[in-house]
């Protein structure tokens, strides 16, 4: 099969597959859409614009394509409360994710813009409890030692590490049932990590939909990237990669009231 399929007979030479083509793929030719070179980046604008199903794509197939009969927008207010309401969930309850919810919140995560249609961003899901209390105990002995370097993070880490030698209080992972580590290959690492960005922010917008909470965990790359062996050997990686992101899941134990401030909007205009 080539790379695209045009059915001439529905075809009415629109021109609307070969203007949402961003790689310049499609041209317009006398008989409808030609291939003019084949570096195709797979978004499959083309077959979903198409208003007579016209084309298929080998890539991007119209049969798995669903049909919209109408996109379902938000309202202004509405959007902006939703995304309002989003918060770091740092209390869950003392409940396990079934796993079938954390495929359907990272099936979402999958769907998240990335630079030319690349993606190459997978995960690695850690939700066994021994394992989990262990990694945090891991990393908070490794705290202690970065903590008594001379770094912006240095009082942080002192804190949470002590709070958990006092208390037992987790400052890492926050006793969530689920941590979920954006992984990729080493060799892509710095376009992986934009790409995880993306994917885990969508992620995360979604959790509330389906009755989770979300909370990002820096702690995790940071440990991993100074070399620490103990938590590598915890978290138990593929070769090769690289991490690029993490998020602890889970429950929430608490149910915000209000919406809170951040610091005013700062931006400049050109030209003014």
């Amino acid at each position: 099969m080539d790379l695209i399929k045009l059915d001439k007979e529905k075809c009415i030479q629109c021109g609307l597959c070969t203007n949402v083509c961003s790689v310049g793929v499609l041209e317009m030719g006398s008989h409808g859409p030609e291939v003019v070179q084949q570096s195709c980046n797979s978004c499959g604008h083309c077959v979903a614009v198409c208003p007579k199903e016209a084309l298929d794509h080998i890539n991007a197939p119209f049969a798995q394509q669903i049909p919209l009969e109408k996109i379902s927008v938000l309202d202004a207010d509405t959007a902006a409360h939703f995304l309002r309401s989003r918060r770091s969930v740092r209390n869950f309850k003392q409940k396990a994710v079934p796993r079938e919810k954390i495929l359907q919140l990272l099936d979402i995560a999958r769907f998240a813009p990335a630079g030319f249609n690349i993606q190459g961003v997978t995960y690695h899901v850690v939700d066994d409890p021994e394992t989990l209390r262990s990694i945090t105990a891991a990393f908070m002995t490794w705290s202690e030692e970065e903590a008594k370097k001379p770094t912006p993070w240095s009082g942080i880490l002192s804190a949470r590490a002590n709070a958990y030698r006092k208390t037992g209080r987790d400052g890492l992972l926050w006793s969530a049932p689920c941590l979920i580590i954006a992984i990729t290959s080493k060799s892509f690492l710095e376009q992986g990590k934009a790409n995880t960005f993306f994917s885990l922010g969508y992620a995360q917008l979604y959790a509330p939909s389906i009755g989770l909470g979300s909370c990002w965990i820096g702690g995790i790359e940071a440990c991993v990237n100074a070399g620490y062996e103990p938590v590598i050997r915890l978290l138990n990686l593929p070769e090769n990669t690289s991490i690029t992101g993490s998020l602890v899941v889970g429950y929430p134990q608490y149910e915000y009231k209000r919406l809170v401030d951040r610091t005013p909007l700062q931006l400049t205009w050109a030209n003014s």
